[in-house]
């Protein structure tokens, strides 16, 4: 099911985000820190006391609304004036997304900046002509589906114009068509992961993809930033599982994806998986589905360090035995998650780096694949330490942005990155960015896990916990930038599965060449000729 709308400022004239405004997700299931993790933080950084608490709600300021009366009325004249408003209460949940740097502004007392307006058009019909009214009035669009990026996607930037408005897809809703004979699905941008699922799950179908922010991003997002799930090494990235896309533009509106493969011509699908809503709306994604899986199993691996538990995921993903899920944490990661982790009955002592594989399916697949995958670990050097910490670890894979801002009100600044590249090139890359962090937060603890795999190279995932200390912005925005530098020296790709956002734009030209740069420039002029669409995202 959806999340339920999280009580919000007062004065909020529309729905609003299922997230909390200030922090990650559903208050309910936030979680004190343990006396534990506790002296763990002493011990380790001198993190001792409490961050200065931030404003209410109520207490926030923001600039205020460059939107004429005018300009309001033409919005409400499109959508109707009960979905639209310039309320503080309505523009403060969509300030941003959900990254270190982005809850840290939220807890400042100086001004802040945030949309000018908020607006739920119900139709494309709707959104064509929102475009069409701000590109005539110079005003910005940035589209929000869950509010769950963490590299600044959501930044209410105007780019030169007169305003800037949030174009929220929540009632882009609805599961449009089920093809059980072909295994496809037609969604709505706006359903969220759960509510997705939910609404496939009354026909026996599933579509499986589970990233970190499953509980709270929307399809539409999943497509627009090729959003990669926990469930990836057995179902594919987002982006695998499209078969088709509409997207409304500023000059028309695109429907893409007739058949399961095509020659003719480029697909032009690519240039909107990924595209950030910088070219165009997404409005529907139509997916690939599978049958509810009838039985899962689970087993997690210990190696003695993370150059052998590497050799291993490799030899299983070259082999393609076929993990649902495949996952190795490197030592320290491997230490922390023991010491932040409740402890299951009977669950054995983890030494070295810990790997979870989790396998779905009929019967017969599931143990075929769990033995020849069982076969090529222990191969490899890998000792099985039974089911429960694979357990532990789906039990608690979307809860770890709880103890991101749990860290963060006790003092420590906690915020991750992510790349990939092929496996002859991993160990170095790991080096080089794990140097970088240190270097630039001395003192600070650098966590990594491979968190997806391919047949020729795989994704680090990097954790980085350090003392909050003073102007953390600043500090985290150095530390990222010599990360950020290592993994292009290194040949590493500038995001995995996070997207550009602003945050990684100026690594864009190091990902895709001069060359590359134009092509999608000139894609921008032709699809947004006013450049109204998320300006300063994505595109250097």
């Amino acid at each position: 099911m959806e999340p339920e709308t999280q009580a919000g400022p007062a004065g909020a004239a529309l729905p609003l985000p299922p997230m909390k405004w200030d922090a990650w997700g559903d208050p309910a299931l936030a979680k004190e820190l343990s006396a534990d993790v506790k002296a763990l933080l002493a011990a380790a950084l001198g993190v001792t006391g409490d961050a200065a608490p931030g404003p209410s709600a109520d207490e926030v300021l923001l600039h205020p609304s460059r939107l004429t009366a005018e300009d309001l009325k033409a919005l409400a004249a499109v959508v109707g004036e009960a979905h639209v408003s310039a309320a503080d209460a309505d523009r403060l949940p969509r300030a941003g997304g959900k990254s270190t740097p982005d809850l840290l502004r939220r807890r400042s007392r100086e001004p802040q900046d945030a949309p000018d307006a908020v607006v739920l058009p119900g139709s494309e019909d709707e959104i064509a002509a929102l475009l069409a009214l701000c590109a005539e009035r110079r005003i910005a669009v940035v589209p929000f589906g869950g509010g769950t990026s963490v590299v600044g996607g959501l930044d209410p930037e105007r780019g030169g114009l007169a305003a800037v408005v949030s174009l929220d897809l929540r009632r882009f809703d609805a599961l449009l068509d089920l093809d059980e004979t072909s295994g496809e699905a037609v969604l709505g941008a706006g359903l969220t992961g759960p509510a997705a699922e939910a609404l496939l799950a009354e026909r026996g179908f599933e579509l499986g993809h589970y990233p970190q922010s499953f509980r709270f991003a929307t399809i539409g997002g999943f497509a627009a930033t090729r959003s990669s799930g926990q469930d990836s090494a057995g179902y594919g990235r987002f982006d695998e599982m499209v078969r088709g896309l509409r997207v409304v533009t500023p000059v028309g509106v695109l429907d893409l994806g007739r058949a399961p493969a095509s020659a003719a011509g480029p697909d032009l699908r690519e240039l909107f998986l990924g595209s950030e809503g910088t070219l165009g709306i997404i409005t529907a994604v139509r997916v690939r589905i599978h049958p509810v899986p009838a039985t899962k199993a689970y087993e997690a691996w210990s190696f003695p360090d993370f150059a052998t538990g590497t050799a291993a995921l490799r030899a299983v993903e070259q082999q393609g035995t076929g993990p649902t899920v495949i996952r190795l944490s490197d030592e320290a990661e491997t230490m922390v998650n023991l010491a932040m982790t409740e402890k299951i009955g009977g669950e054995p002592a983890v030494t070295g780096c810990l790997a979870v594989t989790v396998f779905e399916g009929t019967p017969e697949q599931v143990a075929t694949r769990h033995e020849l995958t069982r076969a090529a670990l222990l191969a490899a050097g890998g000792t099985s330490l039974g089911e429960a910490p694979a357990r532990a670890w789906e039990h608690g894979r979307f809860n770890a942005p709880y103890l991101r801002d749990s860290l963060l009100t006790a003092g420590a600044l906690c915020e991750t990155l992510e790349t990939a590249t092929d496996w002859r090139r991993l160990p170095d890359l790991r080096l080089a960015v794990t140097a970088a962090l240190t270097e630039a937060l001395p003192g600070a603890l650098v966590l990594c896990h491979i968190s997806h795999v391919y047949p020729t190279g795989a994704s680090l995932y990097f954790t980085v916990v350090a003392a909050l200390g003073p102007d953390p912005l600043t500090r985290w925005a150095g530390a990222k930038r010599a990360a950020c530098d290592a993994i292009a020296a290194q040949g590493g790709t500038i995001t995995h599965h996070h997207a550009v956002g602003a945050d990684h734009r100026p690594w864009m030209t190091d990902e895709v060449g001069e060359v590359g740069v134009r092509i999608l420039r000139a894609v921008k002029a032709e699809l947004d000729p006013a450049g109204i669409l998320n300006p300063g995202k994505l595109i250097p």
